[in-house]
């Protein structure tokens, strides 16, 4: 009963205990039963039951949780999570903006707070998404957002985060399924990322001026060269990646960031002297060429662990936004191609939070970070196991219900005595 109460999304006590549950940290350690103290929005305590005690009288509340586990709010980044609600339908996508260089465009502002489909995807365990744009060279400005705000003003976590830019493609066709055309390079790469180039010397050239003429797109640029925003790459092949670097060398660029990856794991040592992230593509896909092994998109997170690349894991695709649900599951599937559980669980809480630059307050459950985390009554990478009991978003418990359960009650209600 206590647990139909809290999914309701009351506000509690000030100082709240949760004991007796697993504890994933979230930074690759963890308690196999443990107390998880809250007061206010920040955790207070985060102990082993085995070794510590507690006095009861200190605490406003104490939830014994024993048998379940507990997990930081996993983060789906590079997402159009709030940005579209039905793709076919054009009036609730607001994720693609005409023009091919658009560093000025804010998909803060267009983040859909009453989205119903993040409804269901919380629900799973997913409490923090990076609501990203798309389209043409260079797309706009990611930012971080919480799934519970009442509005965007509300929602934002962590604003304009990161410019994205589509780098080109350095082939064309390719593919072993439904008749494919072979592969081929690109007649129009080397001109595609001259014009690049040329765009990221201009912005770079007006941040650096004292007094120059305003320009929208390239005053948008400024922090990308200052250090104070991150650039996102969009970009998957081996000769995309070798590019990269090279022009995030040229423009001394700060805070670079792979988004894909397919090859990544080619270009490792490329990859830890440059200091670049990856945002790992999709792991529940098909190899992109024939002859590659079909398991090597399940074994791409382990292949990037294994050089001390740093990753995380996110879902952008055919259906992304609804597809956010399906996170936990992609670190489960690389859970079982060679990642351990806390690596995998760190691939989707931690790691996100360390490569957007807000792990100072999400992504783990460690002393003095926000209160942001859900109990789960089993594994929550796991389809089985993921049944969410309780969710904490800055310290306030939020409700564990959404339409779809609503309409599955409803209906199983009307209809089981029959």
């Amino acid at each position: 009963m206590l647990f139909i109460v809290f999914s309701l999304g009351y506000s509690y006590s000030q100082k709240t205990l949760l004991k007796g549950a697993k504890i994933h940290i979230g930074n690759g350690n963890v308690i196999e039963e443990g107390y998880l103290g809250i007061e206010n929005d920040k955790i207070i305590l985060v102990k082993n039951m085995l070794v510590s005690s507690i006095i009861d009288s200190e605490w406003d509340s104490i939830i014994d949780v024993s048998g379940s586990q507990i997990y930081p709010g996993f983060v789906a980044s590079n997402t159009t999570l709030g940005l579209t609600e039905i793709d076919a339908v054009r009036a609730t996508r607001d994720y693609d903006e005409v023009g091919e260089f658009n560093p000025h465009i804010r998909s803060q502002i267009a983040f859909n707070a009453e989205s119903k489909v993040a409804q269901t995807v919380r629900t799973n365990g997913v409490l923090i998404t990076q609501a990203t744009p798309r389209g043409g060279i260079i797309s706009g400005t990611s930012s971080v957002m919480s799934l519970f705000g009442w509005n965007w003003e509300d929602a934002t976590i962590l604003k304009d985060d990161g410019i994205h830019v589509n780098w080109p493609r350095s082939t064309q066709g390719g593919g072993w399924w439904a008749e494919p055309k072979p592969k081929t390079r690109n007649k129009n790469y080397q001109t595609e990322k001259s014009k690049l180039s040329e765009f990221f010397s201009l912005a770079k050239g007006y941040s650096e001026a004292k007094t120059p003429s305003f320009d929208q797109r390239l005053e948008s640029m400024r922090r990308c060269f200052s250090g104070n925003q991150r650039v996102y790459f969009h970009a998957n092949e081996l000769q995309q990646i070798h590019d990269i670097i090279d022009l995030v060398n040229k423009f001394e660029i700060k805070h670079p960031v792979l988004v894909g990856g397919y090859d990544a794991h080619i270009v490792g040592r490329k990859l830890l002297d440059s200091k670049m992230p990856v945002m790992l593509k999709r792991i529940h896909s098909l190899p992109q060429i024939e002859d590659e092994p079909t398991d090597l998109p399940y074994k791409s997170a382990f292949l990037l662990q294994e050089q001390g690349i740093q990753f995380c894991i996110q879902g952008a695709g055919d259906m992304e936004a609804m597809n956010s649900r399906n996170l936990p599951f992609l670190a489960g599937t690389a859970m079982a191609y060679g990642l351990s559980e806390e690596e995998a669980v760190r691939a989707i809480s931690l790691s996100p939070c360390e490569i957007m630059g807000l792990n100072q307050d999400y992504g783990s459950l460690e002393v003095g970070k926000k209160a942001t985390f859900f109990v789960s009554a089993g594994n929550a990478l796991d389809m089985i196991g993921n049944d969410v009991l309780l969710i904490f978003f800055d310290g306030q418990s939020k409700s564990t219900s959404n339409f779809q359960k609503e309409l599955y009650l409803r209906y199983k209600q009307k209809y089981e005595g029959e």
